[in-house]
């Protein structure tokens, strides 16, 4: 039996495949998450399920760039590798087309042809290719808002759970592989409205100003559509500043002068040292978690068996980053008290 508790790499031989719509997702959703796992050993696979051929030049320094304007697919690509490198992972793209954020009905307004209009039928089946052939015991996806209302995303979440679900079944697709039961499913909740409001009573209550003070309706209205069940906070603070090099990479998305990076990240930094996720399937055979508590886990692989057939312990986690020593808050109370 492989004691990991006591190795350098105590991740070693676990892997965790991280399904996003856009490049820049991965390096703004449970970024220092993926990156603290491939430090210490996991092999941890990004999968952009689109090119971002639609997005926005949203750094002003890069406005008027000739490349930008000119081919700003072909940019993102060079963006995204550079995030993959600066992250410590591996990276693969689905091929998909950008649907865009419209405004108004989705099923009307994307273009034919973008991921939005695949049928799901046939998109799973690219991602069952992944699954099957990089075998992770732990995948991250969104839940089925998306994690915010971009139809990439929403698609994104219909894909991966058709996904996951036809990736074990033997008679389904065999000609992509053989069948992989992935043992966790969790969605990425990092960008939980709850969270960000929680953020913004803390950042009050100290005096500062607040990034979220223009957004407060939106969040307030999105907190209470849906009840987040937080199951894990991975305590991933030392790879913050990792994180935010990887969003940086992502040059034309990213002004890291202003907006939603220079506010909440900074404050985050400080304020909330952990990335949250919602445990959506256990496969792992463990007692099913209480439904009615949050921060259960703070380790995704926690029950997970490896290829060894050896069990990864709850507390694998180094003592000196478990959730109690990452910050100077006590986030869960005010989270629970929150709520």
């Amino acid at each position: 039996m492989r004691d990991r508790s006591h190795s350098s790499q105590p991740y070693a031989g676990l892997r965790l495949l991280a399904v996003h719509a856009h490049p820049d997702d991965e390096a703004s959703k449970g970024a220092a998450t993926s990156a603290m796992y491939a430090a210490r050993g996991a092999r941890v696979l990004v999968l952009t399920m689109t090119g971002g051929e639609a997005g926005d030049i949203l750094n002003p320094a890069l406005e008027e760039s000739p490349a930008a304007t000119r081919d700003i697919a072909g940019l993102r690509r060079t963006e995204m590798a550079l995030a993959a490198e600066t992250l410590g992972v591996e990276h693969v793209w689905a091929g998909y087309v950008d649907s865009g954020l419209p405004d108004g009905d989705p099923d009307e307004l994307t273009p034919r042809g973008s991921f939005y209009r695949v049928p799901i039928e046939v998109s799973a089946r690219t991602v069952v290719s992944v699954l099957r052939r990089f075998r992770p015991h732990v995948m991250t996806t969104y839940d089925e808002r998306g994690g915010y209302p971009h139809p990439d995303h929403i698609r994104t979440h219909d894909v991966s759970m058709v996904a996951v679900e036809q990736a074990g079944q033997a008679g389904t697709n065999p000609e992509l592989g053989e069948p992989w039961t992935v043992q966790k499913t969790y969605y990425n909740q990092d960008l939980s409205a709850h969270k960000f409001l929680r953020i913004h009573e803390l950042m009050v209550a100290e005096g500062d100003e607040s990034p979220f003070e223009e957004q407060l309706e939106w969040l307030t209205e999105r907190d209470a559509e849906r009840h987040t069940w937080l199951t894990a906070r991975v305590p991933s603070g030392e790879y913050f500043e990792v994180r935010d090099r990887a969003l940086i990479a992502h040059a034309t998305q990213i002004d890291p002068n202003g907006g939603f990076f220079f506010g909440s990240r900074a404050q985050a930094r400080r304020l909330w040292r952990t990335e949250e996720f919602e445990l959506a399937i256990d496969r792992t055979g463990r007692p099913p978690l209480d439904r009615e508590q949050n921060f259960l886990e703070s380790d995704l692989f926690a029950g997970v068996t490896d290829d060894d057939g050896d069990v990864v312990p709850d507390d694998l986690m180094p003592e000196d980053t478990q959730p109690a020593q990452t910050g100077s808050t006590q986030e869960t109370q005010d989270l629970e008290e929150a709520r």
